[in-house]
């Protein structure tokens, strides 16, 4: 998964006051886009549109002092009135946030000039920015492979970090201005007095499986997004949800299942968790399997509970989901990348290692699971 990045280590302990040397990198945010170092060539590239850029396009093999970081413009390479702030250490090394600066208002306001140290380099996307250098959006990072898995976790970190500072420059209270605690990761009104620590959102990843006695093979529940979400994801994934008010992680599993595929189920049981940063969550996968009796209490014999094929009849809440198919293992298809926790638990399943949730706790360690992902991703 995303965060499995060793040997590498993200330590996310806040030092306050921290101040960066000319080496440090600095991640520059604007909106989910981030400035990364390119040369003349791949810039050229980057100024086509996603869709039509190549494949293999690749970060300029340029490095700074910090090595594995390169990608990132470093303290010194910024305009002298750009504000940072620190982050975290990635292996060993600094890592800072460029508060609102120049670079952030020539993004946002195309056309206008600040100053000869910034040009355009990616005319197609509007985007003024410093020489060498250019905004990218982190799914299309992750999308095009043009950096390596833990780079991409710094940033989804570093994202989150982000937004919490930008959606919390005023107080939610009483609109005040916050001001940075000089003791913690925390932002502070001085009017009311109140803290504000970054948020973490609670969310479920549920893989419902089922035995098919007709075809005498072990499935599992998979589905895609609607369009009406808002959500350009096209690949399988599992049911996933937030978790609301005053309710346990079981209760969310089973109102999500049902609320999207019309399905009860039952033995629930926790597998992994996962942060993901691009939208604040902390991800929580479990496996579940679906519940007959429940289900045959639920219908009151309107209906048969299973279709053509032996499976359990899904409803589609349409205004969530597109598709949602019983698929075997050999039938399923993964996601193009192995940094979630949805993708694991399908690889999982895929490889056999689960059929339900009986089969937990499980007994492959992490090395067996990444041995499984460079089976299925040569």
């Amino acid at each position: 998964m995303i965060q499995d990045i060793a040997p590498h280590f993200l330590d996310n302990h806040f030092v306050p006051g921290k101040e960066p040397s000319p080496d440090s990198p600095v991640v520059c945010f604007n909106g989910k886009d981030v400035l990364l170092r390119y040369d003349e060539k791949t810039a050229q590239e980057a100024a086509l549109a996603p869709e039509e850029r190549p494949i293999n396009f690749a970060l300029a093999e340029s490095r700074t002092p910090v090595g594995d970081l390169h990608f990132l413009p470093t303290y010194g390479e910024l305009p002298e009135d750009t504000n940072v702030r620190f982050l975290f250490t990635y292996d060993g090394v600094d890592v800072y946030r460029a508060k609102l600066s120049v670079l952030d208002r020539a993004h946002n306001e195309p056309g206008i000039d600040y100053g000869d140290s910034l040009v355009v380099v990616n005319k197609a996307m509007n985007s003024k920015v410093m020489e060498g250098f250019l905004f990218d959006s982190i799914r299309d990072i992750r999308q095009r492979v043009i950096l390596e898995k833990n780079q991409v976790f710094l940033l989804m970190t570093a994202l989150q970090l982000n937004n919490w500072y930008v959606d919390n420059k005023y107080c939610g209270r009483c609109a005040t201005p916050t001001v940075h605690s000089p003791r913690e990761r925390a932002l502070v009104c001085p009017e009311c007095h109140r803290t504000i620590y970054p948020r973490i959102l609670p969310a479920v990843i549920v893989a419902v499986t089922y035995y098919n006695e007709k075809e005498d093979k072990h499935k599992v529940l998979l589905t895609k997004y609607s369009p009406k979400t808002g959500h350009a994801f096209p690949y399988y994934a599992l049911v996933a949800g937030f978790t609301e008010i005053g309710e346990t992680l079981e209760d969310c599993v089973q109102r999500e299942v049902m609320e999207e595929t019309g399905l009860k189920v039952k033995n629930i049981r926790y597998y992994k968790s996962q942060p993901w940063g691009v939208v604040d969550d902390l991800l929580m996968g479990f496996y579940c399997e679906w519940d007959e009796e429940a289900q045959k209490a639920l219908s009151d014999g309107a209906g048969s509970l299973f279709d053509d094929k032996g499976d359990p009849v899904i409803h589609l809440d349409e205004n969530e989901l597109r598709t949602g198919v019983w698929l075997t293992p050999e039938e399923m298809t993964l996601q193009p990348d192995a940094y979630s926790l949805t993708n694991e638990m399908m690889l999982l399943f895929k490889s056999e290692s689960i059929h339900s949730p009986n089969d937990l706790p499980l007994a492959l360690q992490r090395k067996d699971i990444e041995a499984l992902e460079r089976e299925f991703y040569k």
